[in-house]
């Protein structure tokens, strides 16, 4: 099969269908298929909720379901009533030309626009026609919004209202396997995944499904993979659908346990790590790896975690400086002299500092 197809990961019958892959590989387009079909049988609307206004402006709105469009799906699904679609005030409407070159559109919208960004604007009105709903993108390697999550769960409480026949899609490239809402919706083991694979979560004595696929690529690749041969790790993730990882410096010499001044920890996404301040001869730096075992000296060595703690050596928002000690340790990222065990701990740390940066957002 060339493109994804949703036929798999339905068959587990849960209420949220997370699926994650490689860029353009028809993620976005199959749920946009599944939604036409589901409209134009049943009248059940679409949500298409993105993190930004600007998502939907101009031509963004307008392309985004262009590629039902250009395969001729509208008109398949309506039996030729219909052939495109067109999209004016955050509202997709099916439409037709006839042999006069007239635009005829139908009377009611087959789908909605939402960005979480604005999502005050809609908390008072009713929408109980939609019956499947599309974040798409819900996984971003730059900055996400102050409380994101409830900002997501507001805009789903506001159009699911008091139903439990919706069906949620959550689409996502692999460009940040430490994103925000897999601890918020408990998906623990997303970063074991194989390429392939879904994973079912439930949660307590609930009714409550999460399904979760992580797309396995094409097997003969995609024509464009030509264009990103080169040979660099960071485009794996748009040829191959592996997860993005920037390149980190690592530690730049060895050093002796004598040369470790200080030590701190971080705590995020399930990761714990520690944090050493070396001073060798010609300068000192901060060398963050991996923590094995646990904590010794839990009531006086820094902590850093999101987690909310009554301890005072335990803090949430490492830019937010308040003492000499936060000082010293902030001027280490302020200054470049910040070395990983791995990128996949450089990764850790740069998500940590996007959580900070969010802390620091006025919404």
């Amino acid at each position: 099969m060339k493109f994804y197809n949703l036929k798999k990961i339905l068959e587990y019958d849960a209420q949220y269908y997370m699926v994650i892959g490689e860029r353009s590989n028809g993620k976005s387009f199959s749920v946009w298929d599944y939604a036409l079909s589901t409209y134009l049988k049943t009248g059940k609307q679409l949500a298409v909720i993105r993190r930004w206004q600007e998502d939907f402006k101009g031509k963004r709105g307008h392309e985004m379901c262009s590629g039902i469009v250009s395969e001729g799906l509208v008109k398949k699904y309506s039996n030729g009533k219909w052939n495109r679609i067109v999209y004016k005030s955050s509202r997709w409407y099916l439409a037709a030309f006839d042999e006069n070159e007239d635009l005829t559109v139908d009377d009611k919208p087959f789908a909605y626009a939402f960005a979480l960004s604005s999502m005050e604007h809609d908390k008072s009105t009713s929408y109980p026609e939609i019956g499947t709903i599309l974040f798409d993108e819900f996984i971003s390697r730059g900055d996400y919004l102050p409380n994101e999550f409830v900002l997501f769960m507001n805009v789903l409480s506001t159009i699911i209202r008091h139903r439990k026949n919706i069906k949620v899609f959550m689409l996502g490239n692999t460009v940040n396997k430490y994103c925000p809402y897999f601890d918020e919706m408990g998906i623990k083991h997303i970063k074991d995944m194989r390429m392939g694979s879904i994973d079912v979560y439930t949660y307590g004595d609930s009714e409550l499904k999460v399904a979760v696929e992580y797309c396995a690529p094409n097997k003969s690749g995609k024509d464009s993979d030509v264009y990103f041969a080169f040979d660099n790790p960071k485009l794996q993730m748009i040829t191959g659908g592996q997860w993005e990882i920037d390149i980190y410096p690592h530690c730049p010499l060895k050093y002796k346990t004598t040369d470790i001044v200080f030590r701190y920890f971080i705590l995020f996404s399930d990761e714990m790590l520690q944090c050493d301040i070396i001073s060798v001869e010609h300068g000192t730096f901060t060398f963050i790896h991996r923590k094995t075992g646990d904590i010794k000296n839990i009531y006086s060595d820094i902590v850093y975690t999101p987690e909310y703690h009554y301890e005072t050596n335990y803090r949430r928002d490492i830019t937010n400086i308040y003492d000499n000690i936060g000082k010293i340790i902030y001027s280490y990222f302020v200054k470049d002299k910040v070395f990983y065990q791995s990128n996949d701990v450089g990764e850790i740390v740069r998500n940590y500092l996007l959580w900070c940066k969010g802390c620091n957002t006025i919404s």
